[in-house]
């Protein structure tokens, strides 16, 4: 591996830090104030929207697509370090750029998937920042992680298919501009595992689409909301169904793979400021006739910070080489080992911040609490470590 940048990758790193520097990070605190005062909490603020207009006049827009024709062009190996950037500010610098998910993974599988007319009407707007999207997969009633549980029906009737089911974490389906749900559900009950499930793309202004409500997050409620939403009887044309019958299984892994370093850098971005905050803190808090920095606990806490983030950042950046060169399937132990490293190592980084940070560490003074709910999402969303953890086991047992 050559670990320099590429010099597209450089350039983007310089413009994405300045842009971070000059207009994200003051931002932070209007948005804050934005959302508590907006009628519609899941809303994007006016703030996030202005954001928006800068960071495409810069041209840091859609910077996560491979393609040249959707996006910026960027290998994973290159987009990497940018998603890391855009993790240290969660909350808006993913989708200031529109980066954020779920819409990064649903725009790559409509571009991927998708018909020209599909592309046409779901994949443009999105591109374009218009829309805003949802994934329905998980489901309140089975344990979603493994995907033979889901109960979601999607029959085939005529020209039309009929759609049921009642699905939760349905990220982004609570905010307004959210109109169109890529929904996975059982077309084949009696297919082999991997082939009974399709996916569809469901216009969240259908008839039998319910917004019953948002889930919050450790108290949080995040931008876009985590809908649990019904569908009864819901009717949409035939040529809404990606790909075909029975791939499901096989486009949820090809959105998976660059998902999950998209995921990762970002958590990683999480640590890194948890860590210059920590530093900040302990150089300029007293306690006991001395700085905090100058405590060896302290000291040891920096330190470990230190190496776990660069480890993990290593594994990350060897997983999106591999996806580059050999392809989601021959890097799926590593998919699956940064999927649970990266979110403990940034967790353990968080905690040690928040607790140099004493009682302000667990308001939200700091934005340490709000990324620490975050991260610990991370080792639920995408499959929980007991599942990553299951194959990568499975793999050295087979060998």
């Amino acid at each position: 591996m050559d670990f320099s940048y590429s010099p597209r990758c450089d350039e983007l790193r310089e413009q994405l830090l300045a842009f971070m520097d000059e207009h994200v990070y003051p931002a932070e605190a209007v948005n804050e104030e934005q959302r508590d005062a907006a009628a519609h909490p899941w809303d994007a603020t006016p703030i996030l929207e202005d954001l928006k207009v800068e960071a495409r006049r810069r041209g840091l827009w859609n910077l996560f697509h491979p393609e040249e024709k959707w996006g910026a062009g960027l290998s994973n190996t290159d987009y990497a370090p940018l998603a890391e950037i855009m993790g240290r500010s969660i909350e808006l610098a993913p989708e200031a750029t529109n980066c954020a998910a779920p819409d990064t993974g649903n725009m790559e599988v409509l571009s991927m998937f998708g018909t020209p007319a599909q592309q046409e009407r779901w994949l443009v707007p999105l591109l374009e920042g218009e829309i805003r999207s949802c994934f329905a997969m998980t489901e309140p009633a089975v344990a979603s992680s493994d995907p033979r549980n889901l109960e979601a029906s999607v029959v085939r009737n005529g020209d039309e298919y009929v759609i049921n089911g009642r699905k939760w974490w349905t990220t982004g389906a609570s905010g307004s501009t959210c109109k169109v749900a890529v929904f996975m559900g059982v077309t084949d009950p009696d297919a082999d595992p991997k082939g009974r499930y399709s996916m569809i793309l469901v216009p969240m202004d259908a008839e039998g689409v319910t917004v019953e409500r948002s889930t919050s997050v450790f108290g949080y409620q995040d931008r876009g909301g985590h809908g649990v939403v019904s569908f009864d009887d819901v009717r949409v044309p035939a040529e809404n169904l990606i790909a075909g019958e029975g791939q499901g299984y096989m486009i949820a892994q090809a959105r998976l793979g660059p998902g999950r370093i998209h995921h990762c850098m970002r958590a990683i971005g999480m640590a890194e400021r948890a860590i210059e905050m920590m530093v900040d803190r302990a150089k300029n808090r007293h306690a006991f006739g001395m700085r905090i920095a100058d405590k060896s606990v302290v000291q040891d806490w920096i330190a470990e910070a230190r190496w776990r983030i660069e480890q993990a950042r290593l594994l990350v950046l060897k997983t999106a080489w591999l996806i580059d060169t050999v392809g989601n399937r021959n890097a799926r132990i590593e998919i699956s080992a940064i999927k649970v490293v990266v979110p403990r190592t940034t967790l353990w980084v968080l905690d040690k911040a928040i607790q140099v940070h004493g009682g302000g560490g667990v308001s939200d003074d700091f934005p340490l609490a709000r990324m620490w709910a975050f991260a610990r999402t991370l080792r639920l969303a995408d499959g929980p470590d007991e599942v990553h953890n299951m194959v990568v086991a499975r793999r050295e047992i087979g060998r």
